[in-house]
C-alpha cells in the first residue's frame, strides 16, 4: 500500500511534510537577504520622494511665472486678503454688516407703514379718520 502511494504521488511526497505542517527547509541567509530587500525598497521610496520633490518645485515655478506675467495672486493670499478686508468692515461695528440681514427682516419703515395702513383699510371710517390724525 505504502509502495502504491507513492508512485500516485510522485515526488510530491517531499512537499507533503510541508502541507501537514512540518516544518520547512530554513535558507541560513534568508534573514540576510531580507534586510537587503527591505533596505533597497527604502532606498527606492527616498528616490522617488526626492524625485517628486523635484519636479513639484518646477512645478511651482513654472505656476510662479504664470501668476506673475498676468498678474494672478495665489489662492491662500486671495482668501487671506478677503478675510482681512471683512474683518477690516466689521472692525468697528457691533452687529453683522447689513448685507448678512436677509431681506424682509429687520426694522424697516415701509414695513411697518404698510402693516398700519392695511389695518386702517379694515377699520370703519371714524376710527381711520382718528387714527390718521
Amino acid at each position: 500500500m505504502d509502495f502504491v502511494m507513492k508512485q500516485a504521488l510522485g515526488g510530491a511526497t517531499k512537499d507533503m511534510g510541508k502541507m501537514l505542517g512540518g516544518e520547512e527547509e530554513k535558507d541560513p541567509d534568508a534573514a540576510k537577504k531580507e534586510e537587503e530587500r527591505q533596505e533597497a525598497l527604502r532606498q527606492q521610496e527616498e528616490e522617488r520622494k526626492a524625485k517628486h520633490a523635484r519636479m513639484e518645485a518646477e512645478r511651482e515655478k513654472v505656476r510662479q511665472t504664470i501668476r506673475d506675467k498676468y498678474g494672478l495672486k495665489k489662492k491662500e493670499e486671495k482668501e487671506a486678503e478677503e478675510k482681512a478686508a471683512m474683518e477690516q468692515a466689521c472692525e468697528g461695528s457691533l452687529t453683522r454688516p447689513k448685507k448678512a440681514i436677509p431681506r424682509g427682516c429687520g426694522d424697516d419703515e415701509e414695513d411697518e407703514e404698510s402693516i398700519l395702513d392695511t389695518v386702517l383699510k379694515y377699520l370703519p371710517g371714524p376710527l381711520q379718520d382718528m387714527l390718521k390724525k
